[in-house]
C-alpha cells in the first residue's frame, strides 16, 4: 500500500506541475492556423457609391394647354418641339366659297365638301432644344421650307413674353420658280389660364410674280392672333394678317375657328377668306372679304 500510494502521489504532483504551462500556453499562444484556412484580411470600409440621379424630365415634352399647336390657322405660335421630336399637319381648304349660289347649293354639296380644296402636308422636327425646322408642301406644288429659333420663354418669375424668330424660303412648282424668302419675329403672351395672344411682324421678300411696272416686289406685314380656352380641351382660334406695306393685293387674310384636342392630336375646324398656309401665301392675301372657305387642319405630335 504505501508503495501504491508513493507512485499516486508522483502522478498527481506531475500533473499539477504541467497543468499551468499547459494553460499558460493556451492563453499566451493560440494554436496557429493553416495558411489556407486564415481568414482573408477584410478590405477598409469604403463608402457606397451615390445612386444615380434621375435624367430631369424635358420640360417641353409637357402639354402647354394654352399653347397645343405649332399654328393657330395658318400663323405660326412659339410652342417649342422637344429636341428629337416629331409634329405632322394636314391643312385643308376647300376651294368653293360658302357664298356661292342660295343655302340648298352649299346644302347640295355638303356645305362644299365636294367641291375640290388646297391641301397642305407639314412635317416638324427638333432640331435642337428651343430649335424647330420643317417642310410645308401645299397641293398647288408650292413647297416651303422654314426654321425656327426660340429666343426667350415666357416665365412666371418676370419674364412677360415669349420671343421666336422665323426664317423660310418657298418655291412654287415643288422649289424650282417664283423663290420668296421670309424673315419674322413671333411675340406671344399667355393670359393667366385663358389665352395666349400674339403678335408677328413679318417681312417676306419677292411676292409680287405679276411684275406690274410700278408694283411693290415684297411685303411687310404683321401676323395678329389669339386662341382663348373654352373647356379643358376645347379653343377657339382667330387670326388676321394686315399687310401695311409694299405688295398687297386682294384683301387680308383672316381666319377663324374651333379645335379639340385629345392626347397628341388636334382637329380645328376653320373659315378663311383665303387659302393661303405658306407665308408667301398669307403675304399675297385672301380672295376678298366676302369670300369665306371652310376648311380644317389635323396635327399629331410625336411625342
Amino acid at each position: 500500500m504505501t508503495r501504491s500510494k508513493a507512485v499516486w502521489g508522483c502522478c498527481v504532483a506531475l500533473a499539477l506541475c504541467g497543468a499551468p504551462a499547459a494553460f499558460a500556453q493556451d492563453v499566451q499562444d493560440p494554436p496557429q492556423q493553416p495558411a489556407a484556412q486564415q481568414p482573408a484580411q477584410q478590405p477598409a470600409a469604403q463608402q457606397p457609391d451615390a445612386p444615380p440621379q434621375p435624367e430631369k424630365a424635358d420640360p417641353d415634352l409637357r402639354v402647354d394647354v394654352l399653347q397645343p399647336d405649332f399654328t393657330l390657322a395658318a400663323l405660326p405660335t412659339t410652342l417649342r418641339l422637344p429636341k428629337n421630336r416629331m409634329s405632322f399637319r394636314v391643312t385643308h381648304r376647300f376651294s368653293r366659297s360658302l357664298g356661292d349660289g342660295d343655302f340648298s347649293d352649299v346644302l347640295s354639296n355638303l356645305f362644299e365638301f365636294d367641291t375640290g380644296a388646297q391641301i397642305g402636308l407639314e412635317l416638324r422636327y427638333g432640331l435642337f432644344s428651343g430649335t424647330q425646322v420643317g417642310v410645308h408642301r401645299t397641293s398647288d406644288r408650292t413647297i416651303e421650307i422654314f426654321g425656327q429659333q426660340n429666343l426667350w420663354n415666357q416665365k412666371p418669375d418676370g419674364r412677360p413674353l415669349s420671343i421666336d424668330v422665323l426664317a423660310a424660303v418657298e418655291g412654287q412648282n415643288n422649289l424650282q420658280d417664283n423663290h420668296s424668302g421670309t424673315i419674322g419675329v413671333l411675340i406671344s403672351r399667355k393670359i393667366h389660364n385663358v389665352a395666349a395672344v400674339y403678335a408677328e411682324p413679318i417681312f417676306v421678300a419677292n411676292t409680287n410674280f405679276i411684275d406690274q411696272p410700278g408694283d411693290d416686289n415684297n411685303t411687310g406685314m404683321i401676323g395678329l392672333g389669339a386662341r382663348v380656352r373654352v373647356m379643358s380641351k376645347m379653343y377657339l382660334v382667330g387670326e388676321i394678317t394686315p399687310r401695311f406695306a409694299g405688295y398687297r393685293p386682294g384683301a387680308n387674310q383672316m381666319s377663324f375657328g374651333v379645335e379639340g384636342r385629345s392626347g397628341g392630336h388636334l382637329f380645328q375646324l376653320n373659315f378663311s377668306n383665303g387659302y393661303g398656309t405658306t407665308m408667301g401665301q398669307i403675304a399675297r392675301g385672301g380672295v376678298n372679304n366676302s369670300s369665306w372657305f371652310i376648311g380644317f387642319n389635323i396635327s399629331r405630335k410625336f411625342f
